[in-house]
């Protein structure tokens, strides 16, 4: 929401920052380039660009929040910064959806047919079942990962959070500032807390259940989309610390937090995003 309802559009003055990405960017690429081709230099290069486009943003986004405190952000930019947030969630939401669908593929597509007869001739013990871990002696024998007990804590947590979000939303909204501070710290705080399950339970799927990422098509698929997942969480844990030092600052006000209802919508995709992974995952 803004409280600026200037009905303009701010320009910005010419910005150094979109060709200092540019340049981490192709650091980057071709620090990868070398990496998967076992340079020397190729692991340290992508660091660096890393480190680089870290350094732009934090610089980009603080010239941002600068133009916005100084009330130079109109109603126009506030309509804009939303409908970019809304496309950026969306063009999320195709990409999980193309994992999903890679999943359903190899489930209910891929497999029966690699079940039929014709297929006997090339893997005559092959079981089309899921899950599979392929023909025999290509993939070492794993465990599966069942929905208990992390994964359902990690949906407690999850679907805790989105409760906590929502309370320092309304709370910001009426501008009891200190209840939003509490239920937003919360909220990193259970995030936090996910991540950490999170590790525990790759360690205990590499070490305990032989589970990896070469695991076959069940393997592949599980770290895909739970690693992705994670990695979101992680973004949308790091937008949310950034929001509440904000808010611990007094950028916002009740009128006007764009930043945090971005961050919010976007924790609360993630939030959807889990209870799609832990029902077709875990317990399918």
């Amino acid at each position: 929401m803004s409280s600026n309802s200037t009905p303009y559009y701010f320009v910005p003055a010419l910005s150094r920052h979109p060709a200092m990405a540019a340049v981490g960017l192709i650091a980057f690429g071709a620090g990868m380039s070398g990496w998967v081709n076992q340079t020397s230099w190729g692991g340290a290069l992508s660091l660096i660009g890393v480190a680089w486009i870290l350094f732009v943003l934090y610089n980009w986004f603080g010239d941002t929040i600068a133009e916005s405190n100084s009330g130079k952000n109109g109603v126009n930019v506030d309509v804009s910064y939303r409908w970019s947030m809304a496309w950026f969630i969306f063009s999320e939401i195709m990409f999980f959806a193309a994992f999903f669908s890679a999943l359903f593929y190899a489930r209910n597509i891929a497999m029966p047919w690699l079940g039929d007869v014709e297929s006997k001739l090339l893997w005559p013990n092959f079981a089309a079942a899921w899950p599979n871990d392929g023909p025999a002696g290509l993939v070492e024998k794993f465990t599966t990962m069942g929905p208990w007990p992390i994964p359902t804590i990690n949906t407690l947590l999850l679907l805790s959070s989105g409760v906590t979000i929502t309370i320092s939303h309304h709370a910001l909204v009426e501008n009891h500032m200190k209840k939003a501070i509490i239920a937003l710290a919360a909220t990193v705080g259970l995030g936090t807390i996910f991540l950490g399950f999170q590790v525990y339970e790759y360690y205990h799927a590499y070490h305990e259940l032989n589970l990896k990422l070469t695991s076959g098509i069940y393997g592949s698929t599980f770290f895909m989309l739970t690693g992705f997942h994670g990695f979101h969480v992680f973004l949308g844990g790091t937008m949310l610390a950034i929001v509440l030092r904000r808010m611990i600052r007094g950028d916002f006000t009740s009128t006007n937090h764009f930043a945090f209802e971005g961050a919010a919508w976007y924790w609360h995709f993630v939030d959807v995003v889990w209870l799609g992974l832990y029902i077709v995952v875990y317990w399918m």
